[in-house]
C-alpha cells in the first residue's frame, strides 16, 4: 500500500513540476528569461563543440555549460523540485523509523550453492540499506559474518542467540548516521575498531561522551590468545556506538 501511494505521490510531483514549469514560461517574465538564457548557453555550447581545438572554444563550451547550470538553478521549477526531493526522502525517513525492517531468517541450515570449484555462496545475515532499522531476530538464527554499509538508521546486533564458531568472527558496519548497538555474552572476547566524525562510544566500562573526528582501538585482556573471539569493525559520521554484555 506504501509502495503504490509512494509512486503515485511522486507521479503527483512530476506532474506539478511540469505544470508549474509552463506557468513559468507562460506568465512570469523570469520564464521569457529562462528561453532567452537556454538560447544563448545552447548556442555558446554548440560554437565551443564546433572550436574544440581552439582557446575560445574551450572557453565558450565551459561558459555555455556554467550559464546553462545557472540559468535552471535560479527557476522556480528546479526549487519546487528540489523541496520535493527532499519531502521525499524526509516521508521515507519517518515511514522507516515507524516500520523498521526485521529480519527473521529460518533457523534450519541453509544449503550452499556450489558455483564452479571452490566458491560456496550463502545468504548474509544483513543487507545494504538507506533508510531503516536491522536488527538480528529475537530467537535463534544461524550466524554469518556481516560486512555492511547503511545510509541512515539504527543496526543492532545480538550475539546471545546464536552460535559463534571458533576462532575469529568479523562485524564490519559503515554508517552515515545512527546507532550501532552491539551485545556481546561474557565468555567472548572482543576487539574492536571505531571511527567515528560526531557522536559517542561506551564499549564496556569505557565511555566518550563527545567524539569529533576520532579513531578508537580496543580490546579485552584475552583476545590475542581467545579461542573465540569477535573483531569488530565500525564508522560513523553521525552516531552513537555502544558495545555492551548480555
Amino acid at each position: 500500500m506504501f509502495k503504490n501511494t509512494k509512486n503515485d505521490y511522486v507521479g503527483w510531483m512530476f506532474i506539478a513540476g511540469v505544470i508549474i514549469l509552463v506557468m513559468e514560461i507562460l506568465f512570469f517574465k523570469s520564464g521569457h528569461g529562462l528561453i532567452f538564457s537556454l538560447f544563448i548557453s545552447g548556442g555558446m555550447i554548440y560554437l565551443g563543440r564546433k572550436r574544440t581545438g581552439k582557446k575560445i572554444g574551450k572557453i565558450l563550451f565551459i561558459g555555455g555549460i556554467i550559464f546553462l547550470v545557472l540559468s535552471i538553478v535560479n527557476t522556480m521549477t528546479f526549487k519546487f523540485l528540489l523541496l520535493a526531493i527532499l519531502l521525499h526522502f524526509f516521508i521515507q525517513f519517518l515511514y522507516a523509523k515507524k516500520h523498521p525492517k526485521k529480519l527473521t531468517p529460518e533457523i534450519t541450515t541453509m544449503e550452499p550453492t556450489i558455483h564452479e570449484e571452490t566458491m560456496i555462496r550463502t545468504e548474509p545475515l544483513f543487507e545494504n540499506i538507506v533508510l531503516g532499522q536491522q536488527k538480528t531476530p529475537p530467537g535463534a538464527y544461524e550466524w554469518n559474518d556481516v560486512n555492511i554499509q547503511a545510509g541512515i538508521g539504527d543496526t543492532i546486533i545480538d550475539l546471545s542467540f546464536t552460535m559463534l564458531p571458533k576462532g575469529e568472527t568479523v562485524i564490519f558496519i559503515r554508517n552515515l548516521i545512527g546507532n550501532i548497538q552491539i551485545l556481546v555474552p561474557y565468555d567472548i572476547d572482543i576487539s574492536i575498531q571505531h571511527s567515528c566524525i560526531v557522536g559517542s562510544s561506551t564499549v564496556f566500562e569505557e565511555h566518550d561522551s563527545k567524539l569529533f573526528n576520532r579513531v578508537l582501538h580496543l580490546k579485552t585482556p584475552g583476545y590475542d590468545t581467545a579461542e573465540q573471539k569477535v573483531k569488530i569493525f565500525t564508522s560513523l559520521v553521525v552516531g552513537n556506538l555502544e558495545v555492551s554484555r548480555i
